[in-house]
């Protein structure tokens, strides 16, 4: 697994304990330049258009992309990071500011959790959005706090919650009804998977501790 962290140009998050700087791939996405290198000292690469940041920089590589263009400067530095190996990304600054970007790099994990890539979503206040596709779960360490989970794109099916106050078992979840708002951790292992569709995980984390995302066997 090759890890990458990409900052965006949303509301400001940085991560709380950041690994060394030669273990892993850091990417700005335009206007995230500055909270790169706030938290790194500098990105490997910047990737963007550059309109927001107002000037390209000149002491990293970087790639330059029109302002009119299909993807949006994340999806572009998150294609950059899978270029390079990364198969697991952390998108800081990535949530609030305009809400059709937020909405934006929602559907931008879906699509990769479809092709086999984990990013998640990473905003102010340890704020953070995973996505599941079909066959995959998520398995907590023991924690508390609240987290939802919402289907995506469609209809999810085989849906099952546990090690959690309100549980479910091979549910199906749909886009038009927000059955699984505001669930609960319980202090022990907990875990989320599903058989068929896109699933969408809000949650906190706590101290950088991710969820393990992996195929579901069972």
């Amino acid at each position: 697994m090759k890890l990458c962290y990409i900052f965006g140009a949303g509301e400001p998050s940085l991560p709380s304990s950041p690994p060394p700087r030669g273990e892993v791939l850091v990417i700005a996405a335009d206007g995230g330049y500055p909270l790169a290198v706030q938290a790194f000292g500098r990105p490997d690469l910047a990737v963007g258009d550059f309109d927001s940041l107002g000037h390209i920089p000149t002491d990293v590589p970087t790639l330059l992309h029109p302002a009119e263009k299909d993807d949006t400067d994340l999806a572009l530095a998150a294609e950059a990071a899978i270029e390079r190996g990364a198969t697991e990304l952390y998108i800081y600054a990535a949530l609030g500011g305009r809400l059709d970007h937020t909405l934006a790099n929602l559907q931008l994990i879906a699509s990769l959790a479809a092709r086999g890539i984990r990013a998640t979503l990473i905003g102010a206040d340890g704020v953070a959005v995973t996505a599941l596709f079909s066959g995959q779960c998520a398995a907590f360490s023991p924690r508390l706090g609240t987290f939802s989970v919402f289907a995506h794109g469609g209809p999810c099916e085989g849906v099952t919650l546990s090690g959690v106050k309100y549980p479910l078992a091979d549910a199906a979840l749909t886009p038009d009804r927000p059955l699984g708002i505001s669930n609960e951790f319980l202090g022990e292992r907990a875990t989320v998977s599903l058989l068929f569709g896109t699933l969408l995980l809000f949650y906190s984390i706590n101290d950088g501790d991710m969820p393990r995302v992996f195929q579901d066997k069972t």
